[in-house]
């Protein structure tokens, strides 16, 4: 009986310690360190952006950018200027938790109940107040993630993405591209501005 006990404790223990990402077993030496984002390639990203807004009715000043090559402690979301070429601001932002919330590496895909990210350009649609507070909708304009909206993928806020860079991977999501919430409410005044819709690429 006492044995039974124990074996039940160590199946919780286990099970709860699943629902956090993996952390690494030691400190990672210098070289092993998370590579930041590449600026070259932002800034190739954000040329090709103002050629897509130019002859369409979205946002030509603001964009927002991920890019889910790079470590998820790392601030991999960028708010662009794209008429003075240069980031606003940074944040970290989680990913979708795709079939093993477990795992770094981000799964994409655009199939209902799959809890992925999908890579692709998004106009960041109405705000509203909805689970987790203030939110945006996602229209993807792409091939590759054009069921954001069925799959109710929105721009949000949550407590458990932290304010600073970290050398763990930080929490998932069902698919949300999803901020801290002090940075959300600094990027929030130029989406409610913004008299076209800006747009959100994701990438990798």
């Amino acid at each position: 009986m006492r044995a039974l006990t124990i074996l039940l404790l160590y199946l919780c223990c286990f099970a709860c310690n699943e629902k956090k990402p993996r952390s690494p077993k030691s400190s990672p030496s210098p070289s092993a360190l998370p590579a930041d984002m590449d600026k070259v390639l932002l800034r190739q990203k954000a040329e090709e952006l103002k050629k897509f807004v130019a002859q369409r009715p979205y946002n030509k000043q603001y964009a927002c950018f991920i890019d889910f090559s790079v470590h998820s402690g790392k601030r991999r979301f960028v708010f662009y200027d794209l008429k003075n070429n240069k980031i606003i601001s940074r944040s970290l932002v989680a990913h979708g938790q795709g079939p093993d919330y477990r795992t770094e590496a981000v799964a994409f895909s655009n199939v209902p109940g799959s809890k992925c990210s999908s890579p692709g350009k998004y106009s960041i649609g109405a705000k509203y107040s909805g689970r987790f507070g203030t939110a945006y909708k996602l229209h993807g304009l792409d091939a590759t993630n054009n069921k954001a909206f069925e799959r109710f993928v929105v721009l949000h806020g949550h407590d458990c993405v932290p304010d600073v860079e970290v050398m763990q991977g930080i929490c998932r999501s069902d698919g949300c591209p999803t901020l801290n919430p002090t940075y959300f409410a600094t990027i929030q005044k130029y989406l409610d501005r913004a008299k076209l819709p800006v747009v959100l690429w994701i990438y990798k």
